[in-house]
């Protein structure tokens, strides 16, 4: 049984669509990357999947049921935010010894481990208001890992994480993934930093989900391929072609389509380079190109800064 399912989602706030007939599946004990431009709809998306929001028609199912005011359900899952509230007079301490109570898997050696990992000051001393931004990203990446819930989402809680501690928290997913599996929902507008975590990559532009595949199937979708730019557009003849760059006589070309037989040896002997299209480049250039289908004037800009 799928951990979630969407049919028919759609959010309309007024005169703004925000998600427009989502459908998505979501096994279990994977990790899927929900990733989007600014204003796409993913913060929608997960709020509504974790009844912190409302659908305006469509249906949402979570572990089987809809999840809006049932505590079974809800206590199964864990949401956490990119700019999550806490009481003024909360010290770090406060902020675990709260979220041990709602999360039945809690891991209270886990959370002091992650505290030491990322150097907090004293937990018992220092007030949640008084953190950093890097720091109170931190409390929310301890929370979502020691609390080893069921369904867990990270929407962009790390930011604010220098280079080092957002390494710490990637390293220290995958390790307690594998030893606790569990499905996590991580958004991120780092695509390229957290590829190598995901499994199945969810891409959602003006409230329409974009792509929805394997990383590995998408990744070995696509390729480039780079030369002197009259060979290179022999080469790509009848291909559908995502992306052209020029630059004098030479020419770099994005094809949307797999490699075929012999294509390697035919560039060789063409004097051509190939290439594969990584996972941002190949969200960009088909969110771009989904935005010219559907007419939007966002097309021209290249900022696929992944978001809410």
């Amino acid at each position: 049984m799928n951990v979630i399912e969407t049919r028919g989602l759609t959010r309309r706030y007024k005169d703004q669509l925000a998600l427009d007939d989502v459908n998505i599946d979501i096994a279990p004990n994977r990790i899927y990357g929900l990733l989007g431009r600014n204003g796409a709809g993913k913060t929608t998306l997960m709020s509504i999947l974790t009844a912190q929001g409302f659908a305006s028609s469509g249906e949402v199912r979570v572990f089987g049921g809809n999840p809006f005011e049932n505590e079974q359900i809800l206590s199964r899952l864990c949401f956490v935010r990119e700019s999550q509230k806490y009481p003024d007079d909360f010290t770090i301490r406060n902020a675990l010894d709260a979220a041990s109570l709602f999360f039945p898997n809690w891991d209270a050696p886990l959370a002091d481990r992650l505290l030491e990992d990322f150097q907090l000051p004293n937990p018992k001393k220092h007030r949640i208001k008084k953190l950093s931004r890097g720091q109170l990203s931190a409390v929310g990446v301890i929370i979502g890992l020691a609390s080893r819930a069921e369904l867990t989402f990270f929407d962009e809680p790390y930011l604010g994480l220098d280079a080092v501690a957002r390494q710490l928290f990637y390293d220290r997913l995958l390790t307690d993934f594998a030893d606790h599996p569990r499905t996590i929902i991580l958004s991120s507008h780092l695509i390229d930093e957290v590829a190598n975590l995901l499994e199945h990559v969810i891409v959602i532009d003006r409230g329409r989900i974009v792509m929805d595949d394997e990383v590995e199937a998408i990744t070995g979708s696509a390729f480039a391929v780079a030369g002197k730019s009259t060979v290179v557009e022999e080469f790509v003849a009848g291909r559908p072609v995502l992306h052209r760059e020029g630059l004098g006589a030479l020419a770099s070309v994005t094809v949307d389509a797999p490699l075929q037989a012999g294509d390697r040896e035919r560039a060789e002997s063409l004097g051509l380079e190939l290439a594969p299209v990584s996972l941002q480049q190949l969200i960009i250039r088909r969110t771009l190109k989904a935005n010219e289908r559907f007419g939007s004037p966002a097309a021209a800009d290249t900022n696929v800064e992944v978001a809410r």
